[in-house]
Formats: C-alpha cells, structure tokens, sequence
C-alpha cells in the first residue's frame, strides 16, 4: 500500500437496495464511523461492492455490516488482489452471508457459496433464533483481542459459520454453542454443520488470517441489531426473552465494552495505528 492510501472504506447495507434484510444498518454505520473519527481516519462510505474498485486502491482498510450484497466473482478477483498487495479487511457479521437459492420441494432456502466467501475466508450456514451466550476471548495476545475480558456476554444471532480452508486462520474467539438448537425448519436448510469444531460443542465467533506479505481479513460473526422497523426475528429463544417474545430494538452487543473495544482494535490493526 502507499502512503497515501491513509484512509478507510466502510460499507454497509441490505439486499435488495434499500431494504434493511433484518438488521439496522443505520445504527451500524454510525458506530463503526464513531470509532474511525476517534483515531482520526478519514473514511469514504457505500451500500454495497458495486464501485469497490474505485475505493479501494486510495483506501488501506475496508469494514463491512452487510446482509445480502456480496462480491461479484470478477470483483473478488479485484479485492483478492487488493489484500494480497496489503489491504486490510475487517468483515462483520452478515458479510459472511449473502445469496440464498430455494430448495426444490421445499419451503426453505439453502445459502450459495460464491467466490465471496472464498476471498473472506467465512460461509454461513444458518442461524438458530437470538440467543443470549458468552464469547471466550482466546489469550494469543493478538492486537484483535488486546484489552478484551477473557469472556462476556452478547445476546446476538449464534451464527454457524464455516472458516475457510484455502489460508489458515489464527482463532480469537470462540463460544460453546453446541449443535444447532434451532426449531425444524427455522432458517436455512443445510447438509451438514461445517461450522463446528471436531469437540461438537464450540463454534468459531472471530478469526484473522493474513493475505500476502502484510494484508488480511478479521472478522467476526458477532453485531446482530434492529429497530422495530428493521427486525426480521419471530421469536426469540428464552434466554433473551421468558415468552419468546422478539425485543422491538436489540443493540446488546454493540453496547457492551467487549465489543467497542473490538471494533477500535479493528481499526487500529487495519490501518496500523
């Protein structure tokens, strides 16, 4: 990256154009800008990867809250080549999603993995309902995870999230969240759960994995927010809520010091401040 390239592109936005799909990008983005002007990083914004290729080679940090917009597979091309020449990523929550086909003789959708996921490194799978559940912050001292407790409580979507295979990853956190709890039927059908480890119990919440000589991607499955107007969520599970009932506005995570401190730590490590 040269010397200029001081600056960060921050994208967030739902599929179709213009519409929330479940989550408040809104309050997302406004977090995630608070956190760059405190370190002074300028910052370009958009909705989706659409114009990518304009941002990135003046930007050495891109961040994503996205639900539904992905990498065209020529424009993952472009962004591969971006991080393997130093850019840095640090992908949030629904970016790992994307597409969903559905199911022939079903009512259910099964996510489509697209060159996207294999640039960033992450594939969800599925969801069960909003959950509340502790993160246990690995010790490696990595700059991700400086100043984190050892753990702390989120009440978040419990992503099932597959880590890329293709560039190993360094693992920051993680949660016992066991096999899916979810109801038959709710989310998306998968064939089998790639997104648990070999113990059966923990899944993978944030890991980092380089590109090239000094570029990578973090990212977390962590940052699940809506209003009243933008939640998507039937039910919740018990944890959050004795009755089920769905909170008109969840902002948990993005409230908690854990998960400020992760976000500040993102962008230090992106824009190597």
């Amino acid at each position: 990256m040269t010397d200029l390239a001081q600056r960060a592109h921050l994208i967030t936005g739902g599929f179709p154009a213009g519409q929330p799909a479940g989550h408040d990008h809104d309050y997302a983005r406004i977090r995630i800008l608070e956190m760059l002007e405190e370190r002074a990083v300028p910052c370009s914004v958009a909705n989706d990867f659409v114009d990518i290729e304009k941002w990135l080679p003046v930007s050495r940090l891109l961040i994503t809250y996205t639900a539904g917009p992905i990498l065209g597979d020529p424009t993952a091309s472009f962004v591969r080549s971006w991080l393997e020449a130093g850019g840095r990523w640090v992908a949030l929550h629904g970016t790992s999603g994307g597409r969903a086909v559905r199911v022939e003789g079903s009512r259910q959708r099964r996510m489509l993995r697209t060159q996207h996921h294999e640039v960033l490194g992450a594939f969800f799978i599925n969801h069960p309902p909003v959950r509340r559940f502790e993160v246990n912050v690995a010790q490696n001292h990595h700059r991700l995870v400086q100043d984190l407790p050892e753990s702390f409580e989120v009440v978040d979507e419990p992503y099932m999230v597959e880590v890329g295979k293709h560039t190993p990853a360094t693992m920051l956190m993680t949660s016992k969240l066991g096999p899916d709890p979810g109801p038959p039927g709710f989310g998306f059908q998968y064939d089998e759960d790639t997104a648990i480890f070999e113990d059966g119990v923990t899944r993978p919440i944030a890991w980092v994995r380089e590109a090239g000589a000094d570029g990578g991607v973090a990212y977390t499955t962590l940052g699940h927010c809506h209003t009243p107007a933008t939640n998507s969520q039937p039910f919740v599970d018990a944890s959050v809520d004795a009755e089920g009932t769905t909170p008109p506005t969840l902002r948990v995570t993005w409230e908690s010091d854990a998960y400020r401190q992760w976000l500040r730590n993102g962008v230090a490590w992106g824009m190597r401040i």
